[in-house]
């Protein structure tokens, strides 16, 4: 790798070639100044109001993200919601008001900082992921509050370009201009990261995780982004933008192929058909595997249904979400993957100490297995949306024989209970068959 080329996580495929706009989406410097005791009460109301006006306006940004993204996706501002519902944060800002006699925006400014530095010191990577969603929530609020306009940030963008930032909130991306913004760099956020999920969705090439890449790439340097393999490079040459151009080609091309071959029978040349069916990561995916033709998911990953979430999401939620994919796909199988938790992927009502290696330890089966109230309530949904769809379950990263006994008389027992609370419900597994 040349002193050129940068290398990041391609979260979004695709290549962009133009200019770099450097945008600061950032807490904004607060005076530090206190109030007379007589004006405190003014300040709670003010901030009261202000996250009132916030969530209003948050509400709009969901409502955008249904109509640009998909209505799974607009779920992402869900979270950034319940952060200003929470009572114990809300309720701290303001007794930090009240005790230190702050104005409402210094008061948002520290206990921001707090949260940060607390979610930071966890070391869970998910939270990490979160910090954009934080950061957003308290941009918007203090500037509210100063008012000032969060969202001005696009208007200097006016031509085509790439936007390079230290973070990027979901927020901000789903607001930008297609048109005009035609590639994303941050610093910060990973490939389930708010922001990355929404540019996936959008279309639009994009690298996270590239480090000091505010300070290493200069505004108005022409770049070339690759968002599949995760790279920028700086100053490209004429051949170097003609070959980018070539391989964006090819990429149309192969795209295009592709496409074409949708209609074609999946027979191998000895005559043997094959069935076709989609790896299924988040819910923009479905309407994909359905135009190129799957017969049914062979995988449905459900770890999504966790991320960005404070807490686990319930039987009703995944027993909808799982029947819906299978309405996708009527009358073919979909195989449901209970959760793959573990390494980094950690919800954030989970706290875990240090492993040697998290990607053989303590992870998928084996944290099912030892949560069990999680566990359970996916075994119930996935049997109540099997009733009435021919809907199979995997068990990932089994290591044991044990670890599929129990979960097989996990299924047993739900499968059971349903029954007997009169809940329509998949019968239970079939007994294994006896030895030969």
């Amino acid at each position: 790798m040349t002193d050129r080329q940068l290398k990041g996580i391609g979260v979004s495929p695709g290549i962009a070639v133009g200019p770099v706009v450097v945008v600061r989406w950032a807490l904004p410097e607060v005076p530090n100044r206190v109030v007379a005791r007589t004006q405190v009460e003014k300040e709670v109301r003010r901030l009261r109001a202000a996250i009132k006006d916030v969530k209003r306006h948050l509400a709009e940004l969901r409502a955008h993200a249904a109509d640009r993204a998909g209505v799974d996706e607009a779920r992402i501002f869900d979270a950034q919601m319940l952060m200003l519902e929470d009572r114990e944060f809300i309720g701290g800002i303001a007794a930090l008001i009240r005790e230190n006699r702050l104005t409402a925006e210094k008061a948002f400014e520290f206990k921001t900082l707090e949260v940060r530095d607390l979610w930071t010191s966890l070391g869970s990577p998910l939270l990490k992921e979160r910090l954009a969603d934080v950061t957003g929530v308290a941009i918007r609020v203090i500037q509210h509050l100063m008012h000032r306009g969060a969202d001005a940030l696009w208007a200097g963008v006016s031509k085509s370009s790439i936007v390079v930032a230290k973070e990027l909130s979901p927020g901000l991306t789903v607001q930008l201009d297609r048109e005009h913004v035609i590639g994303l760099i941050s610093e910060e956020g990973t490939r389930t990261s708010h922001a990355a999920i929404l540019a996936h969705s959008i279309g639009i090439p994009a690298i996270f995780g590239l480090r000091h890449a505010v300070e290493r790439i200069r505004p108005g340097t022409t770049v070339i982004l690759d968002g599949t393999r995760g790279t920028v490079l700086l100053d490209p040459t004429p051949e170097e933008l003609a070959e980018a151009e070539r391989s964006e080609t090819r990429r149309g091309e192969l795209t295009a192929r592709l496409e074409e071959a949708i209609a074609q029978p999946s027979v191998t040349v000895d005559g043997t058909r094959i069935a076709l069916r989609g790896n299924v990561d988040l819910p923009d995916e479905i309407a994909a595997a359905q135009a190129h033709g799957a017969e049914g998911v062979g995988l449905l990953r459900t770890e999504f249904l966790l991320t960005g979430h404070s807490t686990l999401p319930s039987e009703n939620e995944q027993a909808t979400y799982f029947g819906r994919v299978a309405a996708a796909f009527p009358g073919h199988p979909v195989v449901v993957r209970t959760y793959d938790l573990g390494g980094d992927k950690f919800p954030a009502p989970f706290r875990t100490g240090p492993e040697a290696n998290p990607a053989l330890g303590w992870r998928a089966i084996r944290v099912c297995l030892d949560e069990l109230p999680m566990f359970r309530t996916q075994i119930r949904a996935i049997l109540r949306a099997a009733a009435r769809a021919p809907i199979h379950l995997m068990i990932p990263l089994v290591t044991r024989l044990d670890e599929v006994e129990r979960t097989r008389a996990l299924v047993a027992e739900e499968a059971d209970a349903l029954r007997k609370a009169g809940i329509e419900a998949a019968m239970s597994v079939p007994r294994r068959p006896p030895p030969r």
